[in-house]
Order: C-alpha cells, then structure tokens, then sequence
C-alpha cells in the first residue's frame, strides 16, 4: 500500500511539473485552438440548411425540413454532367501539371548557389501567387482584348495569323486556364518544396558524388524519394478539394462569357450563378457539403491505397 501511495504522489508530481513546464506553450495555443473552433467547427452547423428550406422570420431550426430537394438541382439539371465534368478533369489535370513543374522549377532553384540570386527567383516566381485573382482577369485581357489585346495585336501578326476573338471561342480556354493556374499556384507549391529539398542533409549528396554519381542521378536516387512524404502529402491535399475550383480562376478570367461555358463552367461557378439567379441558400450549402464529404471520401481513399503500398508514407 505504501509502495502504491508512494508511485501514486510520483506520478502526480511528474504531472504537476510537466503542466508548469508547458504551460507557457499551452497559453499561446489558446488564440488558434479558439480560431480553429469558431472559424472551422462552429460553422458545421450551418450543414443543416443544405436540407432545409429557408425561411429567414422562422430562422434556421423553424424552417420546413425538405430532405435531399436542395440537391437536386446539382444532379437533375441537364448541365450536371458539363460541370462535374469540366471540375474533375480541370483539377486533376492541375494536380498533376502543378506537381511535376514545381518539382522541377524547386530543383532547379535548389542548384542556384548564389543566396541572392535564388532568393531574387523565389520572390519572382512566388509574386503572382500574391496578385489578386481579379487584377490577373484584367492582365490575361490586356493579352487577349480582340480591339487592343497583344496577341491579337502584336503576336499573331507575325506568324501571319488573324485576329481571334478569344472570349467567345471555346475550344482556347482550357489551354488558357491551364497556363493561367499554372503561372499564379506554382510558385506557393515551388517554394514547399524547395523548403523540403534544402532539408534534405548534404551527407547524401557528398557520398553520392564520391561514388561517381551524376547529378541526374543523385535527383532521380536522393532527392525524390526522400521528398516523396512531401509530394504524398500535397497531393493528397489536393485530391481532397478536387470538386472544388478556384472561383476567380473560372469565373474573373474569362470575364463570365456564356460563350465559353461550355469549357469554363464548374460546380462553383454554376452554384453562384443559380444563387444570383435564384436567392437559394439552401442549394448553395446543398453543394458545399456535397463538394466536402466527396472531398473527405477521397482523402480516405488515397490514404488507403498509399498504405497499401508504403506506410510511412500515409498521412493516418
């Protein structure tokens, strides 16, 4: 009994001693705990609405429970197939065109051994990612404006080709939209994984040249793999918000021209189009919880298909 009494008051003093040496800690993690809480959790709630039909005098909890009606109009309408669509195939293309050319440009920043010069061509290549989506919709149409555009002015003049009226020619935007997300993410990408390359130890690199190695070999043998959690992780980031778009992206840019619907029109966009139209609430929230839970569900499954083949490499 004394032995247990004694292993007992061990065991709460460690505990005491350890909550005063963390305290500290625990004092600056209240402001994101709270953040995360009111900004993240608490909005939940608002899930409700997605099956309800709106009544703002009754308020939320009062108004008519109306099932699964609020989702219809994002899978009954005939442009439903057009819109998941062009949102699956535009963000996996993204995801994989993103990925690879930032791995790319970040090992080429990683053999620039001049401190200025690569902090120079981080910022350069980082900038557009800070630009606000709307000032880029005006800088891809001083590019293509058919009256005064570059392309159409300057450009195409010299292969002795006409003017092309950009914004109401369909079959262009996916190669336009393309190269535009390309040119503003990449750069927050690049720089993720520039951090994950610097971290790798130089050991690995002075044996490897010891042996003979080539540079391509060493990138191919030491680089990859041992960034490869960071590229998993990324990845897998982004399949989860594969049915989401980047508003502005497909909305700012082609400066909301129904004749290039057909190639520019997404879940997104399509939501907030029927919201202007129609003042629906409930089918605007109908499409995010319906864009989150498949978003869950394919987080889920990427990790269970990267367990499969390497643990370490899983997020859980």
């Amino acid at each position: 009994m004394m032995t247990q009494a004694i292993t007992n008051k061990s065991s709460t003093s460690k505990r005491r001693s350890r909550w005063k040496n963390y305290f500290p800690l625990y004092l600056l993690m209240i402001p994101g705990v709270l953040y995360l809480l009111i900004n993240n959790y608490v909005p939940m709630f608002g899930a409700i609405i997605a099956f309800k039909d709106i009544n703002y005098q009754a308020g939320i909890l009062g108004s008519d429970w109306i099932g699964f009606k609020n989702f219809e109009y994002l899978f009954k309408t005939k442009d439903a197939l057009i819109i998941t669509r062009n949102t699956i195939l535009y963000n996996s293309l993204f995801i994989v065109v993103h990925t690879v050319i930032a791995i790319f440009v970040a090992i080429l920043l990683n053999e620039v051994k001049k401190k200025f010069l690569s902090r120079f061509y981080q910022s350069v290549i980082l900038l557009p990612y800070l630009i606000s989506m709307v000032i880029v919709s005006y800088l891809v149409y001083s590019m293509l404006s058919v009256e005064s555009g570059l392309m159409n002015k300057a450009i195409l003049p010299l292969f002795g080709i006409d003017s092309i009226s950009w914004y109401s020619e369909a079959k262009y935007w996916p190669y336009i939209l393309t190269l535009v997300h390309i040119w503003k993410g990449v750069g927050f990408l690049c720089v993720v994984y520039l951090a994950s390359i610097i971290s790798i130890d130089t050991e690995y690199y002075e044996a490897a040249t010891l042996d003979g190695a080539s540079r391509w070999y060493q990138i191919r043998s030491i680089t990859i793999p041992l960034i490869m959690p960071v590229i998993i992780m990324m990845t897998m980031m982004a399949i989860g918000r594969i049915f989401y778009s980047d508003f502005g992206l497909f909305y700012q840019v082609p400066m909301d021209s129904g004749a290039l619907s057909k190639t520019t029109n997404v879940i997104d966009t399509y939501v907030y189009r029927g919201l202007m139209n129609l003042g629906d609430i409930g089918m605007s929230s109908a499409a995010g919880l319906y864009q989150s839970l498949v978003g869950f569900v394919l987080v889920l499954v990427s990790n269970y298909a990267v367990r499969k083949f390497s643990k370490d490499n899983a997020l859980f």
